[in-house]
């Protein structure tokens, strides 16, 4: 008996179809898997993020997208495409595409049902991309952040915040995260 395999998609077709699409997917080498849409606390904390960001960077070069946009993360085994909550791009891959590659920043809000994946797979794609200097990942039920830096010479770094006056400092961007900022008006579990 023969098991039958699912066609690839390719990567020409996937952006194609998420342009007319009224759900999103991520891409994983070919495949493609439907996102589910997130919860109040998830939405809060991925928003408050984005204005944060967003108001420092008013008139600099860099710019924060929301999970509108796709990041392009190539792997040696296969390229992806994932939604992050927030990204900040200082080198934009142009006003016609719908995807960024080099993002400087990369948040990532954790859901009940993504956790896993968000703290593993995902996670470690995002590391492998050579623009990324920082990537965070937000617990929108509780006061706790992780912060991965890639250093000077050693790869990345793991830093944690939980306290809501705690501040990540963002130098790659000209910028800073206060956690009271993220957490704002969020009730916590």
């Amino acid at each position: 008996m023969a098991l039958l395999r699912e066609e690839l998609i390719s990567e020409k077709d996937y952006l194609e179809g998420e342009l007319i699409s009224d759900v999103k997917h991520e891409y994983l080498g070919g495949e493609v898997h439907a996102m589910s849409g997130g919860k109040v606390r998830h939405q809060m904390a991925s928003g408050n993020v984005f204005l944060a960001l967003g108001n420092q960077l008013r008139g600099k070069s860099c710019q924060p997208f929301n999970s509108d946009m796709k990041v392009k993360v190539i792997l040696p085994a296969q390229t992806r495409f994932y939604y992050p909550d927030v990204q900040v791009v200082c080198e934009s891959t142009g006003d016609e595409e719908s995807f960024q590659d080099k993002p400087i920043v990369v948040v990532e809000v954790l859901s009940d049902s993504t956790r896993r994946v968000d703290l593993g797979e995902k996670r470690d794609a995002y590391l492998a991309v050579p623009s990324l200097k920082v990537l965070i990942i937000v617990d929108p039920a509780k006061v706790w952040v992780q912060v991965d830096r890639r250093g000077e010479s050693r790869g990345f770094g793991q830093e944690h915040y939980r306290g809501l006056e705690d501040v990540i400092a963002l130098p790659e961007v000209e910028g800073e995260l206060r956690l009271g900022d993220v957490y704002e008006r969020i009730k916590l579990g």
